[in-house]
């Protein structure tokens, strides 16, 4: 049975047919929203077919947006701080809550922790619209962007690695994978080693709801759960989903970091600058509803994803098979 939201609102969501803006479409569709996309129609135009969407550009062409009225936005596709302050001020009066999908790459990752408190990156070219080589500085700017146009009624979330069915990066989808193979299977660094991210389902439930309850503030979205989650939970937990013969062998984090080796979800060294990348608290955001769905449903969902790819991009899937038949001759004969 449907839980519908008390009451149906209207939302824009700016993107909405990549990896994340789905999920947020079909849950807001699930919960009695009426939704309207804004994207330029070049990614999967066709994925839904019966949801109104409007044709622009973030950069100068967003006169489609003018004569209409929400009740939230979500924005999804805000890189370029000058981009997200046109829409952020275009929509000022047309909206009346501003949800924008920031990063956790906005943080200093030199710190044991990080809290929405965290120290931020510095702008060390606030004039640059360059997100390659400025991704978390610009996206800083962008929140500043929304929040000093929205105040109380902006929302920021911060995302984590994001994974689940859909996932184009192939950075959480590795592990499934590689696991379903089976095989001698490296583990890497130590078993306490922090591993994070998030499922994009759960992303898209929090953010639609904070828009129906009405939450503004700074939220960071990371999983899979509260507490920190350790390699070897996360590893046993993915190896759960599977009858695959399998075994782990453990690798030094310096052996394998003398051999550039790299593995998804793992950061090297783990209490060297980089040592918060997977130690990102959401205690603020839990308190507020952000809800974890158990890690081997995320795996097994992910991986039956993964099947149903067509043959071609299955076969481009990249496990480093070899390289680590190598590594793991080299670690049992030291």
């Amino acid at each position: 049975m449907i839980h519908s939201a008390s009451s149906p609102l209207r939302l824009l969501i700016l993107g909405g047919t990549g990896f994340i803006g789905p999920h947020m479409v079909r849950y807001a569709m699930y919960r009695g929203h009426e939704v309207t996309l804004f994207n330029r129609g070049r990614t999967n135009p066709g994925l839904f077919p019966g949801v109104e969407t409007l044709i622009g550009d973030r950069d100068g062409q967003l006169d489609a947006l003018r004569g209409h009225s929400w009740d939230a936005v979500i924005d999804n596709s805000g890189y370029v701080p000058r981009h997200v302050r046109d829409s952020a001020e275009l929509l000022q009066g047309s909206v009346g809550r501003y949800v924008f999908t920031s990063t956790g790459s906005v943080y200093n990752f030199d710190q044991d922790e990080l809290t929405e408190d965290a120290e931020l990156l510095p702008i060390e070219d606030p004039a640059s619209e360059d997100t390659n080589r400025y991704y978390g500085p610009l996206k800083v700017l962008c929140e500043n962007a929304v929040t000093d146009t929205y105040g109380e009624q902006g929302t920021v979330v911060r995302l984590h690695v994001v994974a689940g069915p859909g996932d184009p990066t192939d950075r959480y989808t590795y592990w499934p994978v590689r696991i379903d193979r089976g095989g001698d299977i490296i583990a890497p660094g130590s078993q306490a080693t922090p591993v994070q991210y998030i499922d994009v389902r759960d992303l898209a439930e929090f953010m639609v709801h904070l828009i129906e309850r009405g939450i503004g503030g700074t939220y960071n979205a990371a999983g899979p759960a509260l507490d920190e989650t350790s390699m070897a939970e996360f590893l046993y937990g993915v190896r759960a989903i599977t009858s695959t013969p399998l075994s782990f062998t453990w690798v030094d984090e310096q052996f394998l970091m003398d051999r550039e080796a790299r593995f998804q979800l793992w950061y090297a060294p783990t209490h060297g600058p980089i040592r918060g990348i997977s130690r990102v608290r959401s205690h603020r955001a839990v308190a507020v509803g952000l809800k974890f769905r158990p890690l081997a449903v995320t795996a097994l969902d992910t991986l039956e994803w993964f099947r149903s790819l067509p043959e071609e991009r299955r076969n481009a899937f990249e496990l480093n098979l070899e390289r680590d038949q190598g590594i793991l001759e080299e670690w049992r004969a030291r």
